[in-house]
């Protein structure tokens, strides 16, 4: 898509006034950009997947917003004009620094699937997995290594989160030669193409983001994996929103359709978790195939291991709807789920017929991993 990105260079003590003076105008969510370096506390706490070169703290910054490529000139012009006003007034008490603006045309996935590259480092993960850029080889590979090809990474997973680690982890332990893998939010493909090398005899990625879906595919064939053992679908297994469709009394009276089989503590976290996603799923998987441009259904199957590194919020809804993709005695392997939100989630496992089987922390983040 096509977008003309308006940026204010200005210096990193005025850069949140300018955010917020262009929130007022009805600009929400600019994006600032410096070189003050993150604090330890701070990078646990964001969910990024991909690893940053520092290059040095600056005073200036950059803050820009996107706007629609029709944008006619004399709107520019105006907001032009607003913001040097503003930031002319701000000079009085502060630093604002050169106060230039410039708005040029740029293609949102272009520019960051070109820009990423220069930050994207081969790596080792663990004893035996590497991850490795096409353009870039690790000097130290060894024999054995399980080595993962990145080709693109338009969608979140490159395996440097602890979220992807932990999902790989628990792929390791439970994961046996040749069985299958569903992994729902599949991103960028880390996970199922790790699951093939891992022994996995075939892997189903699914995505709702049609660009992820195109990633995961362009990584797949980098690493030469074939239809018959890997293939990657958009589509949204929360299709059929009915808890969104229902008043609050009729959500309470649904949440408390299991009350027979939880404590009342257990049926309390299950009603916040639940009512606080304000999603269920009942509908079949809705499909897009991106190759026909068509509907379609997910295949009729199930599989040994889904595993889904997402968060809590989705995560619980989802536990209602992993049960039909599942073999008896299969395993639900999650991650992405915030340390204050894993009791949650295993009082919805419970509350879906899951036994909750593992729970690992690493950082902030934890893993839950269920079987039926």
């Amino acid at each position: 898509m096509i977008w003309k990105k308006f940026t204010i260079e200005t210096t990193v003590e005025a850069e949140d006034l300018v955010a917020e003076f262009l929130e007022e105008l009805g600009f929400p969510g600019a994006e600032i950009t410096d070189q003050v370096p993150l604090t330890e506390e701070e990078m646990k706490q964001m969910y990024v997947d991909v690893p940053l070169i520092p290059e040095g703290e600056t005073e200036t910054a950059e803050v820009s917003i996107y706007l629609d490529a029709d944008k006619d000139e004399a709107a520019i012009e105006e907001l032009k004009r607003a913001v040097t006003e503003e930031l002319s007034r701000m000079e009085e008490y502060l630093p604002v620094g050169s106060k230039r603006i410039t708005v040029t045309e740029t293609s949102d996935d272009a520019t960051w699937q070109e820009n990423w590259k220069q930050y994207y480092r081969p790596f080792r993960l663990g004893e035996d997995i590497v991850i490795e850029p096409v353009w870039e080889e690790y000097a130290e590979k060894k024999p054995g290594d399980k080595v993962v090809k990145i080709s693109s990474v338009m969608a979140f997973g490159t395996g440097t989160h602890e979220t992807t680690k932990l999902c790989i982890e628990q792929l390791r332990k439970h994961l046996s030669e040749g069985q299958s893998v569903f992994d729902v939010g599949c991103g960028s493909g880390i996970l199922a193409i790790l699951s093939v090398l891992l022994g996995a005899g075939y892997v189903h990625g699914l995505d709702i983001d049609p660009q992820a879906v195109l990633s995961s595919r362009e990584n797949a064939e980098a690493n030469g994996l074939s239809g018959d053992r890997i293939a990657f679908s958009c589509g949204n297994l929360l299709a059929g929103n009915v808890i969104g469709a229902m008043n609050e009394e009729e959500k309470k009276q649904y949440a408390k359709s299991g009350a027979a089989v939880l404590s009342d503590e257990e049926q309390e976290a299950y009603e916040k978790a639940s009512l606080g996603s304000g999603i269920a799923a009942v509908n079949p998987v809705q499909l897009v195939d991106l190759a026909l441009g068509e509907a379609d259904t997910v295949p009729a199957r199930t599989y040994d291991i889904v595993v889904a590194n997402i968060l809590a919020d989705v995560i619980i809804p989802l536990s209602a709807v992993i049960p039909n993709y599942l073999v008896p005695g299969g395993i639900f392997i999650t991650s992405g789920i915030t340390a204050d939100r894993a009791e949650d989630v295993r009082v919805a496992m419970r509350k879906n017929g899951f036994t909750v089987l593992d729970t690992v922390q690493m950082g902030e983040w934890v893993s839950v991993v269920a079987g039926r």
